[in-house]
């Protein structure tokens, strides 16, 4: 019987166009804008020519010092404040008069970028002059101490190397993010229009009241709807990572190059879609509640909503949090821990201890939920009103 209800259930929500919309077209539609978003962050602005405004001024030695950046463009203006409020350049560049006599002669000389550092354009310009000056700096130094018969050991006694915990990490920790906000919010939406039409719609289409007086034990019927949701979001967090995996290999090449789980890419894919299953039974059993509630559609969905609303705010936890740095607490919150297993999972990492936490917190928080959904669901004024 168990089975014959489930069957009817997905053939009846799966007759639901929004169903068919939310399940596989919205993850396709985000997952392609958030993943050409995310490659176009990491692309450090290659291929792309920067407008530079510059004073009348500014002459072919000045110039020079640009020599060996092939994407800078010039703009002399009278004003190169205005040019670029005007939007005709991304940063200006206001030298002092005589700039470079004045460093020659050793005297002070002054210089003025400006810029929108908000603007990812103008922030990429402005941190490609401060190097180019930069450098000019170390230059005038160098030929200043050699001048004084000063080694330039003594200014600079030292270097400083910086290397990353791991490879290619702004790739991976933007796939990091990418990947499970987008999971957690499709699995939500998909399975939500499901949710609301198996309890709430019920009782909107009065059909309720016929359902219960069928022979059938409502412990079935309850266990048969909530597989629905649950099968419906698991599905939605399947193509949703079928997607991205896609869209990765075959439209990126900065976070394609990023990702590498050598000989560990089946553990890690079959994880994570395990790991989206439990996450769209962990949330299923939320919208049932939340449908049971509702006297009608719309009021079921109202109460939904903040659920997949609180699937935002993890991201902003995790985000600053290094993959070494993760501890007992962000594997056994619900929703977190999708976040930080499927982090790890980006960056190649299988732990089975964190998978066991990540999976137990979330299948008890499943079965107090549903224990609830079982007591309301036993009572009249939940599913008849």
């Amino acid at each position: 019987m168990l089975r014959k209800i489930y069957f009817k259930e997905m053939k009846d929500s799966f007759r639901d166009r929004r169903t068919l919309l939310l399940t596989v077209l919205l993850p396709i539609v985000m997952m392609t804008g958030l993943v050409l978003f995310y490659e176009s962050m990491l692309s450090d602005g290659e291929g792309e020519t920067y407008t530079l405004a510059v004073d009348e001024a500014f002459g072919e030695e000045e110039e020079a010092l640009f020599a060996g950046v092939e994407n800078i463009e010039f703009v002399k203006a009278a004003d190169p404040e205005v040019v670029l409020e005007e939007g005709e350049a991304q940063a200006a560049l206001v030298l002092e008069s005589g700039f470079l006599e004045k460093v020659e002669n050793g005297e002070e000389a002054g210089v003025t970028l400006i810029g929108n550092s908000f603007s990812q354009n103008s922030s990429m310009l402005m941190s490609q002059v401060t190097t180019v000056l930069g450098a000019y700096e170390k230059l005038v130094i160098a030929d200043r101490l050699e001048a004084e018969g000063t080694p330039q050991e003594l200014v600079q006694p030292f270097t400083i190397e910086q290397k990353e915990l791991t490879e290619e990490t702004a790739g991976v920790n933007m796939v990091a993010m990418l990947v499970p906000l987008i999971l957690a919010l499709a699995i939500g939406i998909g399975a939500g229009p499901s949710a609301s039409d198996l309890f709430a719609g019920e009782k909107e289409k009065k059909t309720m009241e016929a359902l219960l007086m069928t022979p059938v034990n409502r412990m079935t019927l309850l266990l048969a709807k909530w597989l629905t949701i649950s099968t419906i979001g698991s599905l939605t967090g399947i193509v949703t990572l079928i997607v991205v995996a896609l869209e990765i290999t075959f439209l990126t090449e900065h976070m394609k190059s990023a990702i590498s789980f050598g000989e560990n890419v089946y553990l890690v894919v079959g994880f994570a879609i395990f790991v989206s299953v439990v996450y769209a039974m962990f949330i299923a059993t939320l919208q049932m509640i939340t449908s049971i509630m509702g006297k009608t559609v719309k009021e079921s969905q109202s109460y939904s909503t903040p659920i997949m609303m609180i699937a935002v705010f993890p991201i902003m936890i995790i985000s600053g949090i290094g993959i070494n740095e993760l501890s007992f607490e962000h594997f056994a919150i619900p929703i977190m821990n999708i976040f930080t297993v499927l982090k790890e999972l980006s960056f190649g990492i299988i732990n089975y201890e964190h998978l066991a936490i990540m999976i137990g917190s979330n299948l008890i928080c499943i079965i107090v939920a549903f224990v609830i959904a079982r007591i309301m669901f036993l009572k009249d004024k939940w599913v008849m009103n």
